[in-house]
């Protein structure tokens, strides 16, 4: 790599669909791309170092899980912009990893990564030698990354969930595992073809475990009218995916006359029965994560960032802008805690108190809750809607949303959808049409929304449910088509768990990712049938012949 340069392509808004070499899309700067590739290089170190700790019969602390799932959390698109803050999980994963690897009994033929023991004064000249470019064969690239990827996403899911205390080791073993392995230059295009669906396998699991922890802790989602408007009081806006920073926050907002409103992937928590007891969880405020700048502007109040999908701040708010967990801006304040003790968001309840309430932006309410359990509720209904004739197909839009005017796509897509037809959505990919009036079917809407992009894992048992109802043998013969939009690496994990499952011919857009080579891209088409999206017009004549 050169001087002052970067190369990053893991975002689907990378700069003409090939790489951002000079600044990301994102924001993110090459000093902070440089930090992040050399946080995954040290990551991978230690991964390799704790997988042969588990082959000599050793045991991994969930203290090193947490470090390898935060560190590839905080690489994840539009999570972390703070260049030191980065340094500084470098320098704490280098020491583990010294005080790891001295305790090994056999450190033959481990990774020049998991040796290295590189000081600050180091970082920058390593940084350049241990980018993406750093694999130079183009299809085991191709695949390190697309498998890197999928980690990343199932890493974020792991710590939402070992926020609320929930952990599985088996999933951790395999995040070190296949870290490890990205390292390995023996293993050839079919090694890692193979490894790439035993992530969409881990990712099952992982989100598996982020439902039983959310749904252990706060219940099922259940269908719920959420109001976009606003109230009279000060408010918090809350962002982001992580339940327990929410929970806390309610908590301690409790009788200070400050109300908690949600923002994008936020949005699913009202659908929970244990949130609706707090009296001051006022509703959902704006829209997609793209539309921060003027949404967050007119919102008033501070703004709490709990994992990505931010958009570097304006300087009119930037002062109104927190973080915590994985997420970070230089100038910024962030709100530290560690797995399993209570943040305290004392300083920012007191800065909410000082500023006006928000400026109403829309009126009205949106609908959602439809996870697994809800769904299951209405089984029968549904199943007698498809056997009538009266639901002639569904089709899952779920995954992310994003800027590019290409994304209008979704929106004229579904808007044009026949009127037999309903819509299953996880993720903030609903954003581009939940708040459209397309009515119901039978009293059933006709957008069902799951939750957050995780709760993409209902949408499958939803698919496996049906299939089981209508005894079928694949899950591919169900009246049932996926026009999936992608944004970032949580959307990669979500990715190769349907594949996992079985699932074929998903459509994937605005555009596919740039990370597929010719070669992967063509072994992903023709063994699952994966595909781009055409237009609005090509593809309702695909999907439903019209």
């Amino acid at each position: 790599m050169m001087e002052n340069r970067m190369f990053c392509y893991q975002c689907q808004e990378t700069a003409g669909c090939k790489g951002c070499t000079i600044s990301g899309v994102c924001g993110k700067k090459p000093e902070v791309a440089a930090m992040q590739d050399l946080l995954i290089y040290v990551t991978k170190g230690l991964s390799a170092v704790a997988t042969r700790m588990r082959e000599e019969g050793k045991t991994v602390s969930k203290d090193v899980n947490h470090m390898v799932t935060r560190n590839l959390f905080i690489t994840i698109t539009n999570a972390n912009f703070d260049r030191e803050a980065i340094r500084k999980a470098i320098e704490e994963t280098v020491s583990v990893k010294q005080e790891l690897l001295a305790g090994l009994d056999n450190k033959e033929g481990l990774p020049e990564a998991a040796s290295w023991n590189g000081t600050p004064d180091t970082y920058d000249a390593k940084a350049k030698e241990v980018g993406v470019l750093a694999t130079k064969d183009e299809d085991i690239r191709s695949l390190r990354e697309l498998i890197t990827y999928g980690l990343k996403g199932l890493s974020a899911y792991s710590k939402h969930a070992n926020a609320l205390l929930q952990d599985d080791e088996e999933v951790d073993a395999f995040i070190q595992k296949a870290l490890a392995k990205t390292l390995d230059d023996s293993l050839t295009v079919n090694d890692l073809v193979s490894l790439t669906l035993e992530t969409g396998k881990y990712g099952v699991q992982g989100m598996a475990l982020l439902d039983k922890a959310n749904t252990g802790a706060y219940g099922n989602p259940e269908i719920t009218q959420v109001d976009i408007g606003v109230r009279k009081n000060p408010g918090i806006l809350i962002s982001g995916h992580d339940l327990r920073d929410l929970e806390m926050l309610l908590e301690q907002t409790q009788g200070t006359g400050v109300d908690v409103y949600t923002h994008s992937e936020m949005l699913p928590a009202h659908y929970y029965p244990a949130f609706k007891k707090y009296p001051n969880f006022a509703g959902n405020y704006g829209n997609a994560w793209w539309k921060q700048k003027e949404e967050f502007e007119k919102f008033n109040g501070p703004i709490l960032m709990t994992t990505n999908c931010v958009v570097p701040p304006a300087e009119s708010y930037k002062d109104r802008l927190w973080t915590t967990g994985a997420a970070g801006f230089p100038g910024c304040r962030h709100i530290d805690g560690a797995y399993g003790e209570t943040k305290d968001f004392s300083a920012i309840i007191a800065q909410a108190k000082k500023c006006p309430a928000p400026t109403e932006i829309e009126t009205g309410t949106i609908t959602g809750g439809f996870a697994h359990e809800q769904v299951f509720a209405l089984a029968d209904k549904v199943v007698d809607a498809v056997k009538s004739g009266a639901i002639r197909k569904f089709v899952v839009m779920a995954g992310c949303d994003g800027r590019q005017k290409s994304r209008e796509y979704y929106t004229e897509f579904a808007k044009r959808l026949p009127k037999d037809v309903v819509i299953l959505t996880a993720g903030c990919a609903k954003y581009k049409y939940n708040k459209l009036n397309l009515g119901d079917i039978n009293g059933i809407p006709r957008v069902l929304d799951a939750g957050q992009c995780n709760d993409s894992y209902s949408l499958a048992l939803i698919a496996l449910k049906l299939k089981e109802i209508f005894g079928l043998d694949d899950i591919n013969d169900l009246p049932l088509a996926f026009n999936i939009a992608w944004y970032e690496q949580k959307a990669v994990i979500v990715l190769l768990a349907l594949l996992y499952l079985g699932v074929k011919n998903i459509h994937l857009g605005p555009t596919l990712p740039a990370f597929l080579s010719p070669n992967v891209a063509k072994v992903l088409v023709d063994n699952f049938g994966i595909a781009g999206i055409g237009t609005v017009d090509d593809d309702l004549k695909l999907f439903f012949g019209e």
